[in-house]
């Protein structure tokens, strides 16, 4: 859990930090971002290779392994002394990261039986889902009391503890044996050019215009064609070095989908409320970060409770009512205004964060209940992945709608900014300087027209996370003997 909990806030703890970076290093915005977005396409470059990976270095050996290349490279990350260093420090530090969250949420699988892996997901998702949440209260506190190079030094410490109680508590299971057949090279090239080009075309698209840019347009394709090809090659070979046959587990399937949900609400609401408690309400770093907080509060309080339930409900209906909290959360998100205080914030937050533990608990535990031990560290990188790029993609769709409805929003509003309008004409007729109303019923319209924006995506959200509910009938019916094994054929 030391490793998750490293590896899930570090991708979110840089974010708030990325100006303060780019100010000290003498870089453009354009080249700062590529902290952020190298670390994130290593991630999901190694996260299906998971299994493979596990199977080749053995358990123990590969966790230690991603420790070493994570903390190591925090180190390198802190010391760097300008961006193209730091960037590729962050592009080894996110190989490393990316192994961390499937091997850690399959040893945790297999360490509990049947009847305690409720439980053992709730532990799991206290990094998984708080740790995001954390992420930009942590990067506020220390950007605006310290200096940036902390956010990658406080890594040290703990990978060094991490790699220790690896070393010493972690054992190499019998039934994970060695693979019959060395890499796969030309689907490893096709899963990396996918995978990579669509993560790009995910985090870049929306500033480079979308398909208005060539690369963009270039990478979409070569992420359709790898991928699609990635898929086929993987799907007919007999030794697979990513074996796809887990997707024949209905439940797999079936949660795998409902992830790419919980993904696009935990990452793309996670990204687009700091930037309306920022640009809207005027919060700085650390204030949005204790805007976040009720949320993270709820759903470490939550995943305890979620994970008892799953033994006394139908884990498909306490999904329901993580999906239907979650959509209710959203909507009251809606009636937000530029006049917000802290409490109109904190309890639509709060029941978000409360409705995540029942979501990620039962839907992990539902995934993984028809996998076998040996095939578990190829399934978490999987559901890893799909919900890592369900994320990326809640994050672009919400931004680029955001940014398209406050356009369409300004044009409205100052469509009704004239002289036949009655407030316009008093506020105008009253004022001493007729500039400086002209500019203050522009920033008005600015003002209200990003509202309205926000909004709409909060409750867009809302509408979505509702309409997913019916899908929990995707899953299928756990099975009462909680001692048996799974029964999924390698």
């Amino acid at each position: 859990m030391l490793g998750v909990i490293m590896a899930i806030i570090d991708s979110s703890i840089v974010n708030v930090a990325l100006p303060n970076m780019a100010g000290n290093l003498g870089a453009a915005t354009d080249e700062i971002s590529w902290v952020a977005t190298g670390y994130i396409l290593a991630n999901v470059v190694v996260m299906p290779l998971n299994g493979w990976l596990t199977a080749l270095l053995g358990r123990k050996r590969f966790y230690a392994t991603s420790l070493v290349i994570f903390t190591v490279s925090s180190f390198l990350c802190g010391t760097a002394h300008d961006v193209v260093t730091l960037v590729i420090w962050r592009i080894v530090q996110g190989i490393g990261g990316g192994a961390l969250q499937p091997t850690a949420q399959a040893i945790l699988f297999e360490s509990y039986p049947p009847e305690k892996r409720g439980a053992a997901m709730a532990i799991f998702g206290l990094g998984a889902m708080v740790g995001p949440a954390i992420g930009p209260t942590l990067g506020g506190a220390i950007v605006d009391n310290f200096s940036w190079p902390l956010i990658f030094y406080i890594n040290i410490p703990i990978g060094i503890l991490a790699f220790v109680m690896t070393m010493l508590f972690i054992r190499d299971p019998d039934y994970i044996v060695r693979p019959e057949r060395g890499a796969d090279w030309i689907g490893l090239g096709a899963m990396t050019a996918g995978i990579a080009s669509l993560q790009y075309v995910l985090e870049r698209g929306q500033r480079e215009d979308w398909f208005s840019s060539s690369s963009i347009v270039i990478l979409s394709i070569v992420s359709v064609v790898g991928i699609t090809f990635f898929i086929v090659r993987e799907w007919r070979d007999p030794h697979p070095f990513v074996d796809l046959h887990v997707f024949k587990s209905r439940s797999f399937t079936g949660a795998t989908i409902i992830g790419i949900v919980s993904g696009f609400g935990l990452y793309g609401l996670n990204l687009v409320l700091p930037l309306f408690f920022q640009n809207v309400l005027g919060f700085n770093a650390l204030q949005t970060g204790y805007a976040l907080l009720p949320g993270a509060i709820a759903t470490a309080l939550s995943m305890p409770i979620a994970g008892r339930l799953t033994n006394v409900l139908d884990p498909r209906l306490e999904i329901g009512i993580g999906l239907a909290m979650f959509a209710l959360g959203s909507w009251w998100m809606g009636d937000l205004n530029q006049y917000a205080g802290y409490w109109d914030i904190f309890w639509p937050r709060t029941l978000q964060g409360f409705a995540l533990g029942f979501l990620f608990v039962p839907l992990t535990t539902t995934a993984l209940a028809e996998i076998s031990r040996s095939a578990m560290g190829n399934a978490t990188g999987i559901y890893t992945l799909v919900r890592q790029l369900g994320g990326s993609l809640g994050i672009a769709l919400l931004l680029l709608i955001e940014e398209r409805r406050e356009d369409f929003a300004q044009q409205m509003l100052a469509a009704n900014v004239t002289l036949s309008n009655p407030a316009v004409s008093n506020l105008l007729s009253s004022s001493h300087d007729t500039a400086q109303a002209v500019a203050k019923l522009s920033g008005m319209v600015v003002q209200n027209s990003t509202v309205i924006a926000y909004d709409y995506v909060f409750r867009l959200c809302g509408i979505i996370f509702a309409l997913s509910i019916p899908m929990v009938f995707l899953l299928t019916k756990p099975k009462a003997a909680a001692g048996a094994e799974p029964a999924l054929v390698e």
